[in-house]
């Protein structure tokens, strides 16, 4: 019993840290008129750490979307959100590429990390469900699964095979691995998402060197500047209609 709640409050204070990293605050400019929208100039100074809401009041609310549309042309770099009911726009500094050219070997570990990782579980799995995994195309051996056995365990893992995955989470930990099964026996593949909810989750990593504050966002700006700077590769699926990215130093 002391174990358990020892392992609890490890798992609850580990959830609450990484709330922590991920919560901005929020800065609140009510726009009355055009000339109160915030120059690109002006939000380039607003730390990674805070977000502008732009809160618009009459007659302004109608023209909330065609602004935002502006905006998402004008603002590289940022994320732009229009909301669809509330009359705000919420913009938000995404990870720059200096931040990640600094940390590019973070970034490779955490990727190596994520094909170790995701190829030790998807094998283990394998050899639960009596799976010859086919090394030209894995998704057809656990096919079968997504239907009659889409949800389970495997030691101390949840399983659950979805789309072209099978995601995994550490029932104590909270750590979270998505493993694609398109690419061959390749599974290490980066979404932008799953890549980024895998290093937020991961203990280890933790405090983290750079805020990663929008899970796709950001993990798109991540992935793209490490394929620019040869970190990461392209790598396709056998009829090479689907590709995906990995990490290139990986063996």
């Amino acid at each position: 019993m002391i174990s358990l709640l020892v392992d609890n409050y490890k798992k609850i204070n580990f959830i609450l840290l990484i709330n922590q990293v991920v919560e901005r605050i929020t800065q609140t400019i009510k726009i009355n008129s055009i000339s109160q929208i915030p120059t690109l100039q002006a939000i380039n100074k607003i730390p990674r750490g805070e977000k502008i809401k732009l809160l618009f009041e009459q007659p302004l609310q109608d023209s909330r979307q065609e602004i935002g549309i502006k905006l998402k042309k004008d603002f590289v770099g940022f994320q732009v959100s229009i909301h669809t009911i509330q009359p705000e726009i919420n913009i938000a500094k995404l990870i720059t590429d200096e931040e990640i050219d600094n940390n590019q070997l973070f970034f490779e570990q955490c990727a190596k990390d994520y094909g170790i990782l995701g190829n030790i579980l998807i094998n283990k799995l394998a050899v639960k469900l009596g799976v010859d995994i086919d090394p030209a195309y894995p998704l057809d051996s656990f096919s079968p699964y997504f239907a009659k056995q889409q949800f389970g365990n495997i030691e101390e893992w949840r399983y659950f095979f979805h789309g072209f995955h099978c995601g995994f989470e550490h029932k104590k930990s909270g750590q979270i691995i998505e493993v694609e099964l398109t690419f061959g026996l390749e599974f290490g593949g980066l979404d932008p998402y799953f890549f980024t909810s895998f290093i937020k989750s991961t203990q280890q990593y933790h405090p983290l060197p750079v805020g990663i504050y929008e899970d796709h966002a950001d993990g798109v700006r991540i992935i793209e500047r490490m394929l620019a700077i040869k970190r990461f590769e392209r790598i396709y699926t056998h009829d090479e209609n689907h590709s995906g990215v990995v990490v290139r130093n990986r063996k």
